[in-house]
């Protein structure tokens, strides 16, 4: 290919100096037809092709090849045909004696030809886009992948994103909220794609069933809800781009915190130091845009949304209620009754009726078992037997005063002795670790050992009023018996024991 300055001399020399084409090809050692192209054009306007591309081989098989391209529109992309397999297709099915390369470049083409075109597009100030994302960090040591709900306000570009164990609804229920505060209100709509959380059902018309609590969320913050098509991540770009923006910027390397509290606590500061950010093509910061958007978004209500996952469970026969395949305990009286499963980002609480009668921190764990001792004391105190395999009194650690309480009861007592240690803990189900432990040990120091005596001094302790330890107020204390002393039992202390 002649160069620019090749170009310059030939054309240089003809218009200004008058050489005519001859004598120019004879000058520069060129051909006249390249000489007459270096005259019309100004500079070498490249390879043009003037005939279609022949194919002998290939052209037969043409037809088989967009065919299968076709079909392939309706197949995940990672079992689509490779170039290779379209090419072992025509040989094997269709007698095809090409080479591959050929088939290869064809099949380039096409595919380029199909690719999707799209249309920019302005952003109204007050609306947003949301989506989840996932990524890895180090939380309390150990690497996981979290999922992270990133929210977008695509006018101003100012964005926030909060990071859970699990894409769960209690997830993203609490990623809004969180949100909406972080933004100081609500978008005028926000645009989804078409997730299990949010959408129930895709309707003929295209309209979109919402489930029960996108539903009440919705409901609660009146904002419009707009989804994008099915499989077109394009339709909501903008937040598209921001998962992956705040994976690569605010995630690398690997975020390493105590808990998921720090970790979100640090991506919030990341959102605000970015709002000082400049964008490409804009005047002004993604702060002082962020302006416009403020004053389109809606007014907080004055309670948040209860930002969890309900579900009705019925209590089995052992006292645990079973949640996202966790098992967590309730007291024994509730058992076989159907109750009301709140599973929240950090803990579950169940109730029966309005009464809330059990609260765990939440385990992300698999097939967990979650219990509280105190739930089972009272049946315990029925079944003394199973005292020492209660699985959940294992791991329970109590202060030492309770091990040498429970020695002295039983070898006083026997059998009744353990029901007595039971009902000393279920003290616990009133008064708090400390008040109970503190009266233990002022039981041990008076050698009044029994349940009776031990309450009446975390009482007394409580309201701060000195005990009164009156036998018969408290008849299962253990009485002394003093023997009258007698001259012979002085006489054989004397004799040494000696008759």
């Amino acid at each position: 290919m002649f160069t620019v300055e090749l170009y310059l001399k030939v054309r240089h020399a003809h218009f200004e100096e008058g050489l005519s084409g001859r004598q120019i090809a004879r000058d520069f050692g060129i051909s006249r037809d390249s000489v007459a192209k270096m005259l019309a054009y100004s500079e070498p306007p490249g390879y043009r092709r003037t005939a279609p591309i022949q194919r002998p081989k290939l052209d037969p098989y043409i037809g088989v090849i967009d065919a299968i391209l076709e079909a392939d529109k309706s197949v995940p992309k990672k079992q689509r045909h490779t170039s290779k397999r379209v090419f072992e297709r025509l040989r094997d099915e269709h007698g095809y004696t090409g080479g591959i390369t050929v088939v290869k470049d064809y099949i380039f083409g096409a595919k380029q030809a199909q690719r999707e075109m799209f249309v920019p597009l302005t952003h109204s100030a007050g609306h947003a886009q949301a989506d989840f994302g996932e990524g890895l960090a180090i939380i309390g040591g150990v690497e996981r992948k979290i999922h992270f709900l990133v929210m977008e306000l695509p006018h101003s570009d100012a964005c926030f994103l909060k990071a859970y164990p699990s894409e769960t609804t209690e997830a993203f229920c609490d990623a809004h909220v969180a949100a909406f505060d972080f933004f100081g209100g609500v978008p005028i709509s926000i645009l989804y794609d078409n997730t299990k959380i949010a959408v129930a059902r895709i309707l003929g018309d295209g309209k979109r069933k919402r489930t029960r609590v996108f539903s009440e969320l919705v409901s609660h913050y009146l904002f419009a809800d707009r989804f994008g098509r099915p499989g077109k991540g394009n339709d909501k770009g903008k937040v598209e781009g921001m998962v992956g923006y705040t994976r690569r910027n605010f995630m690398v390397p690997k975020p390493r915190f105590a808990s998921f509290d720090d970790l979100n606590a640090n991506l919030a500061d990341q959102c605000r130091k970015r709002m000082g950010d400049k964008l490409r093509g804009h005047k002004g910061t993604i702060g002082e845009r962020f302006v416009a958007d403020a004053e389109q978004l809606q007014p907080l209500p004055a309670v948040p949304y209860d930002a969890c996952d309900k579900q009705f469970v019925r209590v089995s026969s052992l006292s645990l209620v079973r949640y996202r395949g966790n098992d967590y305990s309730v007291p024994t009286q509730y058992g076989h009754q159907q109750v009301l499963v709140r599973g929240y980002v950090h803990e579950v609480v169940i109730a029966w009726g309005t009464e809330i009668v059990a609260r765990h921190p939440r385990s992300w764990e698999k097939e967990d078992y979650i219990f509280d001792p105190l739930h089972y004391l009272a049946l315990l105190e029925q079944k003394t037997n199973a005292l020492d395999q209660a699985a959940p009194l294992a791991g329970w650690e109590l202060p030492q005063c309770f091990i040498t309480l429970r020695r002295l009861l039983e070898a006083r007592m026997g059998k009744a002795g353990k029901r007595e240690f039971v009902q000393v803990l279920r003290l616990l189900e009133t008064f708090n670790m400390t008040d109970v432990e503190a009266g233990i040990k002022n039981a041990l120091e008076r050698g009044t050992i029994g349940f009776d005596a031990v309450k009446h001094l975390v009482l007394c302790r409580i309201e701060r009023r000195p005990p009164r330890l009156d036998m018969t107020v408290y008849p299962y204390l253990p009485k002394a018996h003093v023997a009258a002393t007698s001259a012979g039992d002085y006489m054989a202390l004397l004799t040494g024991g000696r008759s």
